[in-house]
């Protein structure tokens, strides 16, 4: 296939993708150096950035560079530039557990991604045949579970730092579009009493400054019992507690896996099914391609495709 601007049409037909690991940069402060996978189309120029962040699994590596398989390798192939870090949080670092910040990190892991931005001359020079080839101007972060955590603060959702009392904001300007897979609501009394005494910057979860645009997917059987007593509805709270552009994308009988997107065949999956999978790999790529090509059809496709026959996997309701 020749160089072309777009490496894919509104098909979302593949290209081969080149995937990069690891991808190490300097990170002074930080208690390790930052590794990132990076994965791009061979073809294709002015490619969009999306910045994937991790979530909190039982197994040892979805939690690093090598998870999210079918989210990374699917939008790569399709035309973006996939960045995945390894944060503190991951279990494959194995970091004492006194490491400030510890267990889940959830300043570093948006410092991290930050870092990511400020570092794409050097990612583009480490990576084959991807310089030159970036378009900075079409950033967007994607996180899962815990990763929905990191990617709202970069989108702008606030909170109250536990440790000091002062307000958080994380949100980065190079950033203007979002999707939040499975992502954690507010807090308050949404939360369990272990969830609010062990991690309690999940109390301040604020929503209300969230204003980039934003694809949030939920689970409507994602109860999360051992973080919220408000069900899976506690998952659409990004959605209803946040100023628009807005869509939500409710995905039917899906648990927190949402089909099993954290890897390919993965134990911790417990609602395994590829049809759910591909419903989600198509529409947000489909969300993002049509945010960053204003005028395109992808996203109108993809959502006309989902109710499409009987049986439909989802729904999705825009604002």
């Amino acid at each position: 296939m020749s160089e072309s601007t777009h490496p894919t049409d509104a098909s979302g037909a593949p290209v081969p993708v080149l995937s990069v690991g690891p991808v190490v940069l300097p990170a002074p402060g930080r208690a390790v150096d930052l590794e990132v996978r990076v994965s791009a189309p061979v073809t294709g120029s002015e490619l969009p950035v999306i910045l994937l962040s991790h979530g909190q699994g039982y197994s040892n590596h979805l939690s690093s560079l090598n998870g999210y398989a079918p989210l990374a390798h699917y939008w790569a192939a399709r035309g973006f530039v996939v960045v995945q870090p390894t944060h503190l949080s991951s279990r494959t670092l194995t970091l004492p557990a006194d490491t400030p910040g510890a267990p889940l990190y959830w300043r570093s892991r948006a410092e991290d991604m930050k870092l990511v931005l400020d570092r794409l001359d050097a990612i583009e020079s480490a990576v084959p045949r991807l310089l030159g080839r970036v378009d900075r101007t079409k950033v967007a972060v994607a996180g899962h579970s815990m990763g929905g955590h990191t990617a709202s603060l970069l989108l702008g959702a606030r909170l109250t730092d536990p440790d000091d009392g002062t307000e958080v904001d994380l949100s980065d300007a190079r950033i203007t579009a979002g999707l939040l897979l499975a992502a954690p609501g507010r807090g308050g009394d949404a939360l369990t009493g272990a969830t609010a005494e062990n991690y309690p910057f999940f109390l301040s979860t604020d929503f209300s400054r969230m204003a980039t645009p934003t694809l949030v997917v939920a689970g409507d059987q994602d109860a999360s019992a051992h973080l919220t007593v408000m069900g899976p509805e506690w998952h659409t709270d990004p959605y209803i507690l946040s100023p628009g552009p807005k869509s939500l994308l409710t995905l039917f009988d899906a648990e927190h896996g949402l089909g099993g997107i954290s890897g390919y065949d993965v134990a911790e999956t417990t609602d395994e099914h590829p049809g759910r999978v591909a419903a989600v790999q198509r529409l947000t790529w489909a969300y993002l391609r049509t945010r960053f090509q204003p005028g395109d059809t992808a996203w109108q496709d993809a959502c006309d495709a989902l109710t499409a026959g009987t049986g439909p996997l989802g729904r999705v309701t825009s604002r």
